[in-house]
């Protein structure tokens, strides 16, 4: 009964506290943990939101979705900060937990890779190193078969009228989105006009906004890992900094960049 529950039972905080379980004996192992399991709750909250908005969208219901969206950036603000709470940990400090570490690795979340998927970065290889958890396998590719929310967008946009070839329509699901210049012509339309096209130009910036955001997480993830191993390979066999340099690259919306520059 609901007065039987108590803030320790509702929240599962038996469950949630002791979840931490340190095998080296380093006093910072603790913080690595906690930093980690926090991050795997924000991007758990992420990608919750982010699929009732993909939803709103299709039902061109935008303004509920603009609340999630701008939740889910606030989101990303933590995830953020965790860095600077992470980089506290001196090199040697890690040096004494990452024997303890194996294979595993941030490489492996599968959260993290799903809302990739989501807003858009799509890579089917990825889906390999989680096969040995089919159940976490079978919904990333259940994520690939579906458009992902900037698909979802630009559809959108063709349905409000704007010049979208068919064939950008058509474009294979599963794959990263490419920039395509009708797809800029149709954002450039919206920017210079926004009185007209208001709700579609405040998706645009939202969507931007989580973009930036994702940008910086990534950056403050390479600049941690090289202040705390420098150039040293990751666990998880990657190549550490400049293969998170490598990613800064990508973009999910890339008409939502170049746009900028046309307009």
């Amino acid at each position: 009964m609901a007065q039987d529950v108590t803030y320790s039972s509702y929240l599962d905080l038996d469950r949630v506290l002791s979840a931490q379980h340190p095998s080296s004996g380093a006093h910072d192992e603790m913080l690595f943990i906690i930093v980690h399991q926090a991050s795997e709750l924000w991007l758990k909250l992420c990608l919750h939101e982010l699929s009732e908005a993909r939803q709103h969208i299709i039902d061109d219901r935008l303004r509920p979705a603009f609340k999630m969206l701008s939740r889910v950036a606030r989101a990303q603000g933590q995830l953020i900060q965790s860095w600077d709470v992470l980089s506290t940990m001196t090199p040697h400090d890690y040096s004494t937990i990452r024997p303890h570490l194996g294979g595993s690795s941030g490489f492996q979340s599968a959260q993290y890779r799903m809302m990739e998927f989501l807003l858009g970065g799509r890579k089917p290889d990825m889906v390999t190193m989680h096969e040995a958890t089919p159940k976490v396998a079978a919904a990333l590719r259940e994520e690939l078969a579906r458009p992902s929310i900037y698909h979802e967008t630009i559809r959108l946009l063709a349905r409000r009228g704007l010049a979208i070839p068919q064939n950008i329509l058509d474009r294979p699901v599963g794959e990263s989105w490419a920039h395509s210049p009708a797809v800029e012509a149709a954002w450039a339309e919206i920017y210079r006009d926004p009185k007209e096209h208001w709700d579609l130009y405040e998706l645009a910036e939202k969507l931007v906004d989580l973009e930036y955001h994702f940008q910086r997480w990534r950056f403050g993830h390479l600049k941690t890992v090289e202040r705390i191993i420098g150039f040293k390979t990751g666990t998880g066999g990657t190549p550490g900094v400049p293969y998170l340099a490598g990613v800064l690259k990508a973009a999910f919306f890339p008409e939502l960049l170049s746009v900028r520059t046309a307009i």
